[in-house]
């Protein structure tokens, strides 16, 4: 009577696509339900359904293998793009700052770890082949097992009678080694350097302030009698510096106005003014004096409101092009995107998605809100076509074969490079025609962790079958042993030069070791325990060039001493 529940949910060798489906909806449910209980402090979020497909796998239960490559390769498509949309506009910027170091720090790590790969190859014996299996499973670099395997196959094209273990039981055999090896660093690590994650917090965002210098405001009265009569043009163009007067009130007066650049100032003028806090101090050190007047601030003749740029005729429209100002008579004080303020200079392009800080008249702001669009509800709608369309140009620019000379067989940059690179172009550049780079926040999240799901669950029940048999045949607890020298020894160099030698912060350090390795599962689990997201940035900053020299690594290595 009940055979069909034993057919849906016990383990079979060669199951349907409908028990494929159940054993995916068992892994994740039972992983997230896993994740969300604490051992102490400790919980490991999404990162459970990785140990619960492991577990699934172990027992019997699979998932038919064309089903199988799917899911884990679109869940780490949706994973890597909502990372590039979340970070790509801080990712360029970045290299002006950390980035770079970041990324020298990681791609050391990578070929640090090619090296002691070469080393236990040297000293071993063991096949080149079955050794880059080890490095990619240590490292949890899918990638760079893919590449492995299709260089071998290249070689087998090349040379018939030339024969090679499989990379992939290397990869099985040490890839929960590489997954709880990273998370138990994040753990140590932060034991034994005595980490504060509120102290980290704290120095990260005074140290994002003193980078990024956020914008201010401050009303100050003219006092300096050199500039009365002189126009805002005139005192501007003296200045230099790059500040916007957004209110303007005449001593004795309680009228409040949105100034034009050839209004003469007067004596004991207030006026309210947006900028960098060192040059909003500037000016009024040189104009007049802090004031504390209250009527400046009063509404009743100008009005403030937020716009959102959500009408395509405005995309990528510069603020000199639209002219607000001399149009409409309606300032632009502010622009915020991606959580960032940022100062509407009449360059500035506007994306889809930009939040415009205005002050005028109601009439005048209901005109700029006709042409910009201001539709929330338009936000709030998720854009499928866009989102598809950046997708597919990340697979397409991940399939493009990367010809390098002297080598049989062309790099590729796969579905993990590739549409992180597309995601964080088009977060940078605003988008390219429909395909644009705003997606809300909780789009973003659960796309993320859908597609993170999705790889965790095809990835732990693969690495699951046969795991035992293979460990006993391949004499696994060596295999084990070399995986341990390639996954701590240079994560743990990675630990003491971050932190003591380029003073890291360890949020930003947790991100780089997950990054190194290119383990999401390490990121998730870092995020959760450490309450912060910070280390996603990190993690964003140096995944894409990690990932392409993990491919080079594992092809190198296969093509030199094969």
């Amino acid at each position: 009577m009940f055979d069909w529940l034993n057919t849906l949910f016990l383990p079979v060798e060669n199951p349907t696509v409908t028990q494929s489906i159940v054993v995916l909806m068992i892994a994740i449910g039972t992983g997230v339900f896993f994740g969300r209980l604490k051992l102490g402090k400790i919980s490991f979020g999404v990162a459970g359904v990785m140990f619960t497909g492991l577990i699934l796998g172990h027992f019997g239960y699979r998932i038919q293998a064309e089903i199988l490559d799917f899911i884990r390769d679109f869940g780490l498509i949706l994973f890597v793009y909502g990372i590039g949309l979340q970070v790509g506009p801080s990712f360029f910027s970045s290299f002006r700052n950390e980035g770079l170091k970041f990324n020298i720090l990681a791609v050391s790590t990578v070929l640090f770890g090619g090296v002691i790969t070469f080393v236990i190859f040297k000293l071993t014996g063991l096949k080149i082949e079955d050794l880059v299996g080890i490095m990619s499973g240590s490292v949890t670099n899918t990638p760079g097992l893919g590449a492995a395997k299709s260089t071998i196959e290249e070689i087998k094209n090349t040379f018939p009678d030339k024969t090679f273990n499989d990379p992939t039981i290397g990869y099985a055999i040490t890839y929960p080694l590489g997954v709880f090896g990273i998370i138990g660093t994040i753990i140590f690590s932060k034991f034994f350097l005595k980490i504060n994650t509120e102290k980290e917090m704290r120095n990260f965002r005074l140290s994002k302030i003193n980078r990024e210098l956020p914008l201010i405001h401050k009303k100050m009265r003219v006092t300096n009698e050199k500039f009365y009569g002189q126009t805002l043009h005139q005192i501007l163009k003296e200045f230099g510096g790059e500040i916007v007067i957004s209110r303007l009130k005449h001593s004795g007066h309680q009228v409040v106005k949105s100034p034009t650049l050839d209004m003469e100032l007067r004596e004991r003028d207030v006026l309210m003014l947006v900028g960098l806090e060192k040059d909003v101090d500037a000016f009024i050190e040189k104009i007049g004096r802090p004031s504390s007047d209250l009527f400046i601030e009063s509404d009743t003749e100008i009005h403030k409101r937020n716009i959102f740029v959500t009408k395509p005729s405005v995309f990528h429209k510069k603020l000199s092009e639209l002219d607000l100002f001399n149009t409409y008579d309606l300032k632009v004080t502010r622009v915020f995107r991606a959580g960032k303020e940022i100062l509407p200079r009449p360059s500035l392009e506007l994306f889809y998605g930009d939040k415009l800080r205005v002050i005028g008249s109601k009439d005048a702001i209901a005109e700029v809100e006709e042409l910009i669009g201001n539709s929330e509800k338009k936000l709030l709608e998720p854009d499928f076509l866009s989102l598809f369309g950046g997708l597919l140009l990340g697979i397409i620019l991940g399939s493009i074969p990367i010809m390098i000379p002297s080598l049989p067989v062309p790099i590729k940059l796969g579905f993990a490079a590739g549409p992180l690179i597309v995601a964080l172009l088009i977060s940078r550049y605003g988008g390219i025609s429909f395909i644009h780079s705003y997606v809300n926040n909780g789009a973003v999240y659960f796309m993320k962790d859908f597609g993170i799901c999705l790889f965790f669950a095809a990835v732990g029940i693969h690495a699951g079958d046969g795991f035992y048999e293979n460990f006993v045949k391949y004499n696994g607890w060596m295999w084990l042993l070399y995986g341990s020298a390639i996954t701590f020894i240079p994560l743990i160099t990675m630990v003491v030069v971050g932190r003591f030698f380029m003073k890291i912060n360890y949020l930003q350090l947790a991100g780089i070791m997950s990054g190194s390795y290119t383990d999401p599962a390490a990121l998730a689990f870092s995020t959760n325990y450490l309450d912060s997201d910070i280390p996603i940035q990190s993690y964003a900053q140096v995944y894409p060039l990690v990932t392409i020299f993990r491919i080079f690594v594992a092809s190198l290595l296969i093509l030199i001493f094969s």
